[in-house]
């Protein structure tokens, strides 16, 4: 054997070596990768899937942001604010430049003057749960003006319900107090019904209603500071 066949030799037993100590696999494209770098590929993402499935820790926010996001929540509610009160404050100067605008003849009695009030014939008590008892007293009052026309007017309403019978002493059964922020919420005004209608529960004050009772209402004009008073006999129906 000359020395060129024992080169050739020698490097197909290394050859065979190589190959006995390598695995190769054959990917879809046909390329040759050695296992070895499949086995890198499946470490990393095996690494990868168990530090995704550790419940990782709540990322406080920061307390700087914290404090920017209250500043611009309060900064939108203050600018909110300004522009409500820049509202009023130029409806306010509208109503004083028509006030400045008015006759210097003009009079609050001429802008609404009431002259008296009166308790409508519906005035009595009612049996509201069918019970047989008669335990709501309503009360219709109207304001009438210097015209005779039925207004609506702010004020405070005290009504007294009594028992005047001659045979016996005057006694006060109840009395109440409407304030103007509740009696301008008791306004009705209908084709045939424009009034003040005022509800009172009785079912602890009145033990029967077979004689007349009598309704007394003062109501105070808080426009004109003038105090009405009216009564109003009512009977059983």
């Amino acid at each position: 054997m000359n020395v060129k066949q024992r080169i050739m030799n020698g490097e197909h037993r290394i050859m065979n070596h190589k190959l006995r100590n390598s695995i190769f696999l054959v990917l879809p494209s046909g390329m040759a990768k050695p296992r070895y770098s499949i086995f890198c590929l499946l470490s990393s993402v095996f690494c990868l899937y168990f530090v995704a499935g550790c419940g990782s820790p709540a990322i406080s926010k920061n307390p700087l942001a914290e404090q920017v996001d209250t500043l611009t929540q309060d900064k939108r509610e203050l600018t909110r604010q300004i522009e409500q009160l820049e509202s009023k404050n130029k409806a306010l100067q509208k109503q004083i430049t028509t006030l400045h605008g008015l006759a210097d003849d003009a009079k609050l009695k001429d802008l609404c003057d009431v002259q008296r009030v009166k308790i409508t014939k519906y005035t009595n008590l009612f049996d509201k749960d069918k019970d047989g008892k008669k335990e709501t007293l309503i009360v219709y009052l109207q304001p009438i003006d210097q015209d005779g026309d039925i207004v609506k007017v702010a004020g405070a309403v005290d009504v007294r319900l009594l028992n005047l019978d001659k045979d016996k002493d005057p006694e006060l059964l109840a009395k109440w107090r409407v304030t103007p922020p509740r009696l301008r919420k008791l306004w009705f005004n209908a084709l045939l019904k424009t009034h003040y209608r005022l509800t009172f529960d009785v079912s602890d004050k009145v033990e029967s209603y077979e004689e007349p009772l009598t309704i007394m209402v003062t109501f105070t004009d808080y426009l004109t500071g003038k105090v009405f008073e009216e009564q109003k006999l009512i009977k059983p129906r």
